[in-house]
C-alpha cells in the first residue's frame, strides 16, 4: 500500500482533522513505518508455532446481570438540554 498525499487528505476529512503540511509529513511517515513493521512481521514463519489461546490459567469471576438504581424518564429527562418528552435530542454528528 502507498502511503500518499491523497490518502492522507482522505483520512484527515475522515477524522475531521485540520493538520498542517508538517504534520502531514509527519504522519505520512508514521503511517510508512507502520506497514514497513506490519510486512516484517508478516515475513515471520509462524507454522511451527501453536496458537495462544489465553495468556493465564485464571478464569474470570462474572457477577449476575442485575438493574439496580433506576431512575424514572422525567427524573432523567429534567437533566437533559434538549429532549422531546420521550428521548434525548442530540446534534446529527455523521453524515451520509
Amino acid at each position: 500500500m502507498k502511503i500518499d498525499q491523497q490518502l492522507i487528505l482522505r483520512l484527515e476529512e475522515l477524522a475531521r482533522l485540520e493538520l498542517s503540511e508538517d504534520e502531514r509529513t509527519t504522519i505520512t511517515r508514521d503511517l510508512e513505518r507502520i506497514l514497513d513493521m506490519v510486512e516484517t512481521l508478516q515475513a515471520i514463519d509462524t507454522q511451527s508455532i501453536e496458537p495462544l489461546t489465553y495468556l493465564s490459567e485464571e478464569v474470570n469471576v462474572l457477577r449476575v446481570d442485575s438493574i439496580n438504581h433506576q431512575i424514572a424518564r422525567n427524573q432523567a429527562m429534567q437533566n437533559a438540554p434538549l429532549t422531546d418528552g420521550i428521548y434525548f435530542k442530540v446534534p446529527k454528528v455523521i453524515d451520509k
